[in-house]
């Protein structure tokens, strides 16, 4: 079994700062493309940024030159550091990992339980 637990997620002002964090723990060969989406009440999740294990980076229009993804390989942990933070970017945010497990390596999607991030006017 593999495990995605987030942390980081709260209450800021607009303008402010917040820094996710997404560990992934359990039977786990290599992880693959890890990443943040994020779902707004009434709207569908969305893109918000991936990773790749060798560090190439990808980010939805809306969050450039504002989020920055980034991952510790060692501890198998994905951040999400957020500055900059508007009203519109209050939602649920969830950490997804693509995880190669088991004798036959095979990948499979894991998702977090997600984190509430609200932001204030």
């Amino acid at each position: 079994q593999v495990q995605l637990v987030e942390s980081g997620g709260g209450l800021v002002q607009a303008g402010g700062s917040l820094r996710l964090s997404c560990a992934a723990s359990g039977t786990i060969l290599s992880i693959n493309d890890m990443g943040w989406y994020r779902q707004a009440p009434g709207k569908q999740r969305e893109l918000v940024a991936t990773i790749t294990s060798g560090g190439t980076t990808n980010y939805a229009d809306l969050v450039k030159g504002r989020f920055t993804i980034s991952r510790d390989n060692a501890k198998n942990t994905v951040y999400l550091q957020m500055n900059s933070l508007k009203p519109e970017d209050t939602a649920v945010y969830y950490c997804e990992a693509l995880v190669s497990i088991g004798d036959l390596r095979l990948t499979y999607q894991y998702w977090g339980q997600g984190t509430q991030v609200t932001v204030s006017s």
